[in-house]
C-alpha cells in the first residue's frame, strides 16, 4: 500500500511539472489517502502485536 502511495506521489510531481493540474490534484488526494489507511493499518498491526505479546519484527 505504501508503494502505490508513492506512485501516485510521483505521478502528482510528474504531472504537475507538466502542467496537468488536474491530474495532479487528483493524484495527490489518492496518495494522501493510501498513505493515512496504510499508516492506520500499521499502527492497528502494532497495537495487536503488542497486545499478544510478541514483540516487532527485526
Amino acid at each position: 500500500m505504501l508503494g502505490w502511495s508513492l506512485t501516485f506521489l510521483v505521478l502528482a510531481l510528474i504531472a504537475g511539472v507538466l502542467g496537468f493540474t488536474g491530474v495532479a490534484g487528483a493524484a495527490v488526494d489518492i496518495a494522501k489517502v493510501l498513505f493515512f489507511v496504510f499508516l492506520v493499518l500499521w499502527i492497528l498491526a502494532a497495537v495487536v502485536r503488542a497486545v499478544q505479546g510478541r514483540p516487532p519484527p527485526a
